[in-house]
């Protein structure tokens, strides 16, 4: 019988020793229709929450080596903010380009598929007047807005760049940042031959952003996002 009972109970060890395996980590997956997904190595040890900055600051760096320096505002449109942060701090701008370009009045980036129709697989909320938000960034040379379609709330990932003054955009644009450095780089991408009078640029011609990096290891909540 002692035989029979010490035979029983190395069985439940096995046992037990079997079932304690390690689970799968699941993926986060910020980008559904770009390539790859973002998942943690392993799981982060808790820190503290470092708030963000009234004013954020980051660079765009062009594939040419040209810089460009701006400041966002999240006060002002802070969905726009926090979706152009998030977007950027997961690389997803890296190599995309500036596909429509008009030359005193903006330069448009940040569409995946390089010719306007691309998205990040949702849409936020338009931050300007016509949509019921206040917003008193004006559309003057240096600001940066994003780029939407016919509707209202379908602005996602592109966004322009003022190369001048446009007043007829205010209240109708989420504008969100400004360029502080680097105009003439601005200016030299807004000289970029075009191929109509809507701004197309030839694909070979398109000016490359090498990566959008934001200053900071601040923690900002992403923005809210409507299903495409």
């Amino acid at each position: 019988m002692k035989k029979y009972f010490i035979i029983l109970i190395c069985v439940i060890v096995c046992f037990a020793a079997g079932c304690g395996g390690t689970g799968l980590i699941p993926s986060y997956n910020i980008e559904p229709e770009s390539e790859g997904t973002l998942a943690p190595d392993v799981t982060p040890e808790p820190q503290e929450d470092i708030p963000a900055p009234d004013i954020i600051t980051g660079t765009i760096e062009m594939e040419n080596g040209g810089i460009i320096t701006f400041e966002l505002y999240e006060k002002i449109a802070p969905q726009s903010v926090r979706n152009f942060v998030e977007l950027a701090r997961a690389g997803y701008y890296d190599g995309l380009k500036f596909h429509r370009i008009m030359t005193g009045f903006m330069i448009q980036g940040g569409c995946p598929n390089g010719v306007g129709n691309g998205h990040p697989g949702y849409s936020i909320f338009g931050e300007f007047a016509a949509n019921g938000f206040e917003n008193n960034l004006f559309h003057s040379r240096g600001v940066i807005s994003m780029a939407r379609g016919s509707t209202p709330n379908s602005a996602g990932s592109q966004f322009f760049i003022c190369h001048a003054d446009r007043e007829h955009l205010n209240g109708n644009y989420a504008a969100f940042g400004m360029v502080t450095s680097g105009m003439e780089v601005v200016d030299e991408i807004a000289e970029t031959p075009v191929l109509d009078n809507n701004g197309k640029v030839a694909a070979e011609n398109m000016p490359v952003i090498k990566s959008i990096t934001i200053d900071g290891n601040f923690t900002l909540e992403g923005p809210d996002k409507f299903p495409r």
